[in-house]
């Protein structure tokens, strides 16, 4: 340890104040403390470590854990660290939180299940605001009330509201003015469905025009004069009216995803935009429409086309009642819609009663109805006058559980006339 200031040179002359020099008189000066010799220690020269003394420790390598002890010989092998704890498991949650999980997710699905109602019935009804309506009941004398509800069917020839393109895809030709090419008669009440097709060629007297084909009284009088000449010749009281055009008969297929037909026999008819093979095959809309309007492809002719009509309109009513036409959103809008915007209802049709009609349509083959023609005696379309009278006594009745194979055959000729 160096000295102090003030031990020698003219440093000592200069602190003699401070330490007191030799030469001071003053008793006060701070005078210089001696350092007094350490004792020594037994074991000095021994060798053996002096307890008192002070040691210098030992500085730990940066490479050396924690761990391990500071007197721990560098070169002694280290201990292995140990290895990290597993984390501990979160404690089970509670059996409580556990069942309030399934209450809270079906909440939602009940929110979905609800909207998915309100949907169901929301689209009819806005679709129901689209309607078009016509007059369909004559004036003057018309039969009384009877059992059951018997709606008039009408697919109309008229090419209003085509394009060009349209009349071309659809081979309707250029035709003015409008016809009737589709008559039916859906009786339901008591007994099982039936759906009579009317052959459009069919003689009969249409009021104010004397004997002529049936469908001119659409051309010269509209629904009304229609309805009046089947109710004068029936004698069966038309209680709705439902009418669809060409274009809306397209589309109406195209909604429910296409029918599935099965002609007898390969048919290939230009005039009606018409190729296709024999049996049963997938039709879009201009196809079905097609195979509706051919009569070139069989010796029957119009008896032929009513039979396929009723086939069509069969076909339409199975797609409808799909559970696919429910369950697809897209489907079930497209299909109210083009059922709305493209039939024309009578007047007094309202939802329930066009629902109780569609629900209706799907019920017209095997079991659950009947498919025939009107009773005739020849390929001139002659009703016959025993069958017919039999067959519209029956719906009259409303006692279609009475209408048998000899009245109701898929041309309207006696069975064993035609194949």
């Amino acid at each position: 340890m160096a000295d102090g200031p003030g031990r020698g040179g003219d440093d000592e002359k200069r602190f003699d104040w401070l330490y007191g020099g030799q030469g001071a008189s003053d008793p006060d000066a701070t005078r210089p403390v001696r350092r007094q010799p350490r004792p020594a220690s037994p074991a000095a020269g021994s060798g053996a470590p002096d307890d008192e003394a002070t040691r210098v420790m030992r500085a730990r390598p940066r490479d050396q854990p924690r761990d391990q002890p500071r007197d721990q010989p560098r070169d002694q092998p280290r201990t292995a660290t140990p290895p990290p704890r597993a984390p501990v498991a979160p404690a089970p949650a509670a059996a409580s939180s556990g069942r309030r999980r399934p209450r809270f997710r079906a909440r939602y699905v009940l929110l979905l299940v609800l909207l998915w109602v309100v949907y169901l019935v929301a689209v009819p009804v806005f679709a129901w605001t689209k309607v078009d309506k016509v007059a369909f009941e004559p004036r003057g004398e018309r039969p009384a009330e009877q059992p059951g509800t018997t709606y008039l069917l009408v697919g109309s020839d008229s090419r209003q509201g085509l394009s060009a393109a349209e009349r071309k895809e659809y081979g309707t030709g250029d035709a003015s003015g409008q016809r009737t090419d589709t008559i039916l008669l859906l009786h339901t009440g008591s007994g099982p469905n039936l759906l009579m097709s009317i052959p459009r060629d069919s003689l009969v007297d249409v009021p104010g025009s004397g004997t002529t084909k049936i469908n001119a009284a659409y051309a010269f009088g509209g629904p009304k004069l229609l309805t009046q000449t089947i109710e004068q010749n029936t004698g069966i009281r038309v209680d709705e009216y439902v009418e669809i055009g060409i274009g809306g008969f397209v589309d109406l297929v195209d909604a429910v995803g296409g029918i599935e037909i099965c002609p007898r026999q390969a048919m290939v008819d230009p005039q009606a935009n018409l190729d296709v093979r024999k049996g049963c095959q997938e039709a879009d809309g201009v196809t079905a429409l097609g195979y509706a309007r051919s009569r070139k492809t069989s010796g029957l002719g119009d008896i032929e086309r009513a039979r396929q009509q009723r086939e069509v309109v069969a076909a339409i009513g199975r797609e409808v009642v799909s559970p696919w036409s429910v369950l697809n959103p897209v489907r079930y809008w497209r299909l109210n819609l083009a059922a709305t915007e493209t039939v024309t209802f009578g007047d007094g049709m309202n939802p329930a009663r066009a629902a109780m009609w569609a629900s209706a349509m799907t019920r017209v083959n095997g079991e659950n109805g009947l498919t025939c023609s009107v009773p005739i005696s020849d390929l001139a379309v002659n009703w016959d006058p025993e069958r017919s009278r039999q067959m519209f006594q029956a719906i009259i009745d409303d006692d279609t559980d009475s209408i048998d194979d000899s009245l109701c055959t898929p041309s309207g000729l006696p069975e064993g006339a035609t194949s």
